[in-house]
């Protein structure tokens, strides 16, 4: 197969990878890896404290979270479109976006074809009015459960997210403790996890971010909550703690309740062989088989049972199914073939050249 000119477009919020927490920006960061490992010509347009293997292009030097600046995230994405779509799109044979709805008033009047990969929740209606708007871009989602509320628009694919198979280590032997790890904000329902810890008499350690949408939120509804012995709250973390906390925690406790398209803490907690308790919402019965890498659960005394019961889960079932279904390679291989079989759908859909006969020879009309 030829190789590829790939312009891979990031959110700027965060650096990529993210320095902390940033789901986003973690997975354009492996799959930009893993496409240079595969030979292809990957631009990536990123803020300036990233790190990559591609040409990076930085639209801002820093990340707009830990800039000094205080900077408008979607002027400076248009922008940055603006640069990508206006400038430079015959440099590239294809050009992945992660930057949402932004995109499509560019990528709609591109000849380079684009595809456009939805990271959050689409179940507002805002979302459904701009979606159908552009309903023939190439969208990928990052769950079938993703596609939901606006099923009628051209999914071509749905593709996971992965990890590279080194990155986690697997741990057979976990500690005493329960592990909720993600950020303060009422739809992830810390405090049910801080709830069923004390019902249960489990430890139970919390590493999360606050975002400033959600100091209220943390101040009158978490705070109060964590003065008991069985809580430690550890605040947000890097990689190399988050790891260490994964891989000796006995499982994720993740009483998320909203329609979450992926979450990526469910992979990371398997490859270290951690299982992961859940409610049934969004992506979870994706990627949790009951009884198999972990438990899903539809009420609090299925999560009581789910507790009780952890150690009936193989943790070695757990990574063999990260390694199965969520890994950097298969993330990339699948992205690589939705490339070619976009581009070769976009070759099919240009204009043919009309052609006459002329004294004998065939000529352009």
């Amino acid at each position: 197969m030829k190789k590829l000119r790939i312009a891979q477009i990031a959110p700027l919020v965060e650096s990529v990878p993210p320095k902390m927490y940033g789901g986003t920006e973690r997975v354009v960061y492996y799959l930009t890896e893993g496409l240079v490992e595969k030979g292809h010509d990957v631009t990536l347009f990123a803020s300036g404290d990233s790190t990559t293997s591609a040409r990076l292009i930085a639209p801002v030097s820093r990340s707009l979270r830990l800039g000094r600046k205080t900077r408008s995230p979607i002027i400076m994405n248009m922008l940055t479109l603006a640069m990508v779509y206006e400038d430079m799109a015959d440099q590239f044979d294809i050009i992945h976006s992660h930057v949402d709805f932004h995109t499509l008033p560019f990528a709609a009047k591109s000849p380079t074809p684009t595809v456009l990969t939805m990271h959050g929740r689409l179940d507002t209606p805002d979302y459904f009015r701009i979606l159908k708007q552009y309903r023939s871009m190439a969208y990928i989602s990052i769950s079938d459960s993703q596609r939901t509320p606006v099923p009628d628009i051209n999914w071509a694919a749905t593709i996971y997210h992965g990890y590279p198979e080194t990155l986690f280590r697997f741990n057979a032997d976990p500690e005493d403790y329960f592990l909720y790890l993600g950020r303060f904000s009422e739809e992830k329902r810390p405090d049910q996890a801080i709830m069923l810890a004390k019902a249960c008499n489990i430890r139970l350690k919390i590493a999360a971010k606050i975002d400033p949408a959600d100091r209220e939120y943390f101040k009158s509804r978490i705070e109060p909550l964590l003065s008991s012995p069985l809580i430690e709250y550890v605040g947000e973390v890097g990689d190399e703690r988050k790891i260490e906390l994964l891989r000796n925690a006995k499982a994720l406790l993740n009483t998320i309740d909203w329609p979450e398209p992926f979450g990526l803490v469910m992979i990371e907690a398997m490859a270290c062989g951690t299982p992961v308790i859940v409610r049934r919402c969004g992506s979870s019965p994706e990627i949790i088989t009951n009884g198999v890498n972990g438990f899903i659960c539809d009420s609090k005394l299925d999560f009581i049972n789910a507790i009780h019961n952890v150690d009936k889960i193989s943790r070695v079932a757990c990574r063999q199914e990260f390694e199965k279904r969520f890994t950097q390679r298969h993330m990339t291989d699948n992205y690589e073939a939705l490339y070619y079989r976009i581009m070769a759908a976009s070759a099919l859909r240009l204009p043919v050249e009309r052609r006459v006969v002329v004294n004998g020879a065939e000529i352009a009309a």
